[in-house]
């Protein structure tokens, strides 16, 4: 590359990096413990013992309770309000009912209540007052709801920016060093440097792959929203109009479901969205079902059935930009490989720790060069240092 070119790249790097770099340290370590949430709820809650170890709660195993059964525990246990959501576990009895006082009620007004489907017996409720939920809540969107993910989600982009512009420098930067040189005999800074290059290109497709899908996730309301004007709405056309359908007048669940199994056999379902919420009509329960393997599990196909007569409606995969979203959540936690994959996924997350505190430590000891002499110091392979 020429000198201009150089100095371009350089010059984008430079402010997209410290642009998100506050931010994504953040991202990164609340990151790490939500990495492990599965196995930090198992070490810190207490496992409830099920009626019928091993059996999944999405099945029809004889001695699991009807659902409608399983539904009045729920709405007895909350009086006044309705159901939102139901979901399942493909592993054991446990079912998780979710309600509110109104089918459109935000998120915050929403008690999650679990069951064991098996015996009846209700085992918990979700407790959102702990390290993980803060953590969680405080990664996703800051507690400032839709703003706080869109400002994430500019601040994932300025880091895949940030990674590009890194690669590209690198290769002229490297071209008279060997891979992996550490100038730890030279000064401070050269050697900061050589690890923030080498760390940085060893995590750069790791780094590069959790940027884009935390971009991706950040989108995840504007996409469901995007589902439900066009391809929901395709669905449920011959409804349009009708005034939303109460909460007296929804009809039996299990028929509901055995309707929705006779459109997609074989298939697992995940959970269930009761009319007026965010995953289905004002008029239908809204059946998602999931696949058998660790990658079809993500891709959901929902079953829409009238909640008021159990008629079968329509059935229509996700499109394109839900299944990414789908896709995206569990590669953004390295959710796909069991601990393995969890353990990889913490390495580099300390990885991008280091490469991004060096790079504020580069930037703060290097503020008395000029761009030229950093432009220099790229241009010649390393060798013409720039002032410290």
């Amino acid at each position: 590359m020429g000198r201009a070119s150089i100095r371009a790249w350089f010059l984008v790097h430079k402010w997209t990096s410290l642009a998100c770099t506050l931010f994504l340290l953040m991202l990164c370590v609340t990151g790490l413990p939500l990495i492990f949430h599965d196995e930090i709820d198992r070490l810190t809650e207490a496992t409830p013992e099920y009626g019928m170890p091993g059996v999944g709660s999405s099945s029809d195993a004889p001695g699991l309770l009807p659902l409608d059964a399983m539904l009045a525990r729920a709405l007895a246990a909350r009086p006044g309000e309705v159901p939102v959501y139901m979901a399942f576990d493909n592993d054991q009895p446990a079912i998780t009912v979710t309600t509110a006082p109104r089918p459109d009620s935000p998120a915050h007004d929403m008690t999650l209540l679990f069951f064991d489907r098996s015996t009846g017996a209700r085992t918990g409720q979700a407790d959102e007052s702990g390290v993980m939920h803060f953590l969680l809540q405080l990664h996703t969107d800051m507690f400032l709801g839709l703003p706080g993910m869109l400002f994430l989600g500019a601040m994932g982009l300025l880091f895949v920016i940030a990674i590009v512009s890194g690669v590209v420098l690198y290769a002229p930067f490297m071209r008279k060093l060997d891979f992996g040189t550490l100038r730890v005999s030279r000064s401070r800074r050269l050697k900061w440097l050589d690890y923030h290059n080498l760390l940085g290109i060893v995590g750069v497709a790791w780094m590069a792959a959790v940027g884009v899908t935390g971009i991706i996730n950040a989108l995840a309301t504007p996409i469901n929203q995007a589902w439900q004007a066009n391809e929901l709405a395709a669905m449920t056309r011959e409804y349009a109009g009708q005034d939303p359908l109460p909460p007296s007048r929804y009809g039996s669940l299990d028929a509901a479901m055995a309707q929705a199994r006779k459109a997609l056999p074989g298939n697992n379902p995940q959970f269930i969205a009761f009319p007026g919420g965010s995953f289905s009509s004002k008029h239908h329960y809204a059946v998602f079902f999931q696949g058998d393997t660790p990658l079809t599990q993500q891709l959901l196909t929902p079953a829409l059935i009238d909640a008021e007569t159990g008629v079968f409606t329509d059935a229509r995969p996700m499109p394109w930009y839900y299944q990414a979203l789908s896709l995206s959540r569990p590669l953004h936690f390295g959710d796909y490989g069991g601990l393995p994959l969890k353990l990889l996924w913490a390495a580099l997350d300390l990885f991008t720790i280091v490469v991004l505190a060096s790079g504020v430590y580069l930037w703060l000891g290097k503020r008395r060069a000029s761009p030229d002499a950093h432009v220099r110091e790229v241009a010649s392979g390393g060798e013409a240092i720039a002032a410290a």
